[in-house]
């Protein structure tokens, strides 16, 4: 077949022809397989499917990431513009196509919003003045006013998300690109995505988005793509996706279609607890802090109340200020039931990472914290206490997968290490580098560090993001397992099927 364009619509704006691909890494398994499919100009599509069916590759094909950064073999044909995308340097492409990753931190280049906003365009050469004005344009249709001349590293995920769809959208591409762009979101932040993701749609623009939480999204798509393990399972248009129902969805392994605010579970009962109730506890402005959390305080003996301590970590006066006189956070007395899974919900910017790092002793807290009646410093803390940070890029490093949960652990145990990477089903990827592996596998990993290190108490912040149903189910099972070994888990996050799958008890943080 010559390089002429495969086909004479002129509503065609990308096509993929019978297209193949194996990365560098892993030469013996295609990413994708023979994937064939034409998008036109001004839809939406949605990508989905299960981890590693070949969502981001699908999007990296066509930003230049591969080959660019990204080497493999590839076969077949990607068309933009009835130009083959293959032929085209990665300068040319940055004109037509805008992409937003998952993680923010790979695609910020300042450290001031403002700044960040301006980066594109002068690195296109664009006058100064129409840098203002374009500037000016998007911050007056994306609502974010307030977050201009703001330190992008003091942001909440939420925030950085907009300054990263806002970044793109002043370079004015013809074709927008999202990859898992609502990972980290919680409830309220992710509809305000949907929100700039129908904006770009009025306007005309071309969108793809590989997504695994479609809930907040599928009906702003055109059409629907399931990929499944390197192929175009199944193609749905806008109008068999309204017949789609949840069960459909589980068939072919996708996340809820439903809609549902963690902050709207308290009624619920949690799938893995002995205790079925769910209590909420908010912690926040006009907190009193005198209940624990699911458990009631109460009075009794001093002797009543150590016993009571025994089964609990408990938190009193503790608080944290970023700056003198700005409290993030301030909690009288609280309590977390030992055995118990407690999920942290609440919007983002509300402090919740935060409280997990001042737990394990990674920000300097005021007031102390007991475990089983007895104050724990900060370095008692860190033989006690294991955290999943939310980016896990952050806590990997070594040169294989079977090395990183070894290291996990105070005393090497090779056999309770290969067990850990059973358990979350990366048995077969011992040898691999850590930075080789998907996003979703890079969380699993640090989960299975955690494991290993038998650490009491688990700090897990944003443990489901970036996973598909499949995972998250084993990650729930598996926190269920541990907590019903005695083991305490606290873990920040905005997944609302996961809370229902394991969590006992949630707690509200709300902005002070």
């Amino acid at each position: 077949m010559g390089d002429g364009a495969l086909g004479d619509d002129a509503m065609c704006l990308i096509e993929f022809h019978k297209v193949s691909f194996s990365y560098e890494a892993t030469p013996d398994t295609q990413s994708l397989s023979n994937v064939s499919f034409r998008i036109n100009t001004g839809e939406c599509v949605l990508l989905t499917g299960a981890s590693g069916s070949g969502k981001s590759t699908i999007l990296r094909l066509l930003n230049g990431l591969i080959p660019e950064f990204y080497r493999g073999h590839v076969t077949g044909r990607v068309w933009v513009h009835g130009k083959n995308a293959q032929n085209s340097n990665i300068e040319d492409k940055a004109g037509v196509i805008g992409s937003v990753f998952q993680n923010h931190r790979t695609q910020f280049f300042t450290v001031d919003t403002t700044s960040e906003l301006a980066f594109g365009l002068e690195n296109l050469a664009v006058q100064e003045r129409e840098i203002i004005d374009r500037i000016r344009a998007t911050v007056q249709n994306f609502h974010i006013e307030a977050l201009m001349d703001r330190n992008i590293f003091e942001l909440s995920g939420g925030e950085k998300q907009q300054i990263a769809c806002a970044s793109i959208d002043v370079l004015a591409p013809e074709i927008i690109l999202l990859d898992e762009p609502s990972a980290n979101l919680d409830y309220e932040a992710a509809e305000h995505l949907r929100e700039l993701i129908a904006y770009w749609k009025q306007t005309g623009k071309t969108i793809l988005i590989a997504e695994h939480r479609i809930n907040y999204v599928w009906d702003l798509a055109d059409r629907t793509f399931i990929l499944e393990q390197g192929t175009l399972a199944r193609e749905l248009t806008k109008r068999e996706m309204l017949h789609f129902t949840d069960d459909d969805a589980k068939h072919c392994g996708l996340r809820s279609l439903k809609r549902v605010s963690p902050l709207c579970l308290d009624t619920l009962h949690a799938g893995g607890g002995d205790n079925s109730g769910i209590a909420r506890e908010n912690c926040g402005a006009g907190s009193s802090g005198d209940t624990g959390i699911g458990v009631d305080a109460g009075g009794g003996t001093n002797h009543d109340q150590a016993l009571q301590h025994n089964n609990f970590i408990f938190l009193k006066n503790f608080c944290y200020s970023y700056r003198k006189n700005q409290t993030l956070f301030s909690i009288k007395d609280m309590k977390f039931k030992k055995g118990h899974v407690t999920a942290i919900v609440g919007g983002n910017g509300a402090g919740k990472t935060t409280f997990l790092e001042t737990i394990c002793g990674i920000r300097k807290n005021q007031g102390i914290m007991l475990v089983d009646g007895t104050p724990y410093t900060c370095k008692q803390r860190a033989g006690t206490i294991f955290m999943v940070m939310q980016d896990v890029n952050h806590q990997l490093f070594t040169e294989s997968v079977l090395d990183e949960v070894l290291i996990s652990q105070s005393h090497a145990n090779e056999h309770a290490a290969k067990q850990a990477l059973l358990d979350v089903e990366l048995d077969s990827l011992y040898n691999r580098h850590p930075m080789s592996l998907s996003g979703g596998q890079k969380q699993r990993l640090a989960l299975a560090c955690a494991i290993a290190s038998q650490a009491p108490i688990l700090l897990l912040d944003e443990p489901t993001s970036g996973l598909d149903r499949r995972h998250m189910q084993i990650v729930a099972r598996i926190l269920n397992h541990l907590k019903h070994r005695g083991r305490t888990i606290i873990t920040v996050t905005h997944d609302s099927e996961f809370i229902e799958c394991c969590c006992d008890d949630i707690l509200h943080m709300k902005t002070l």
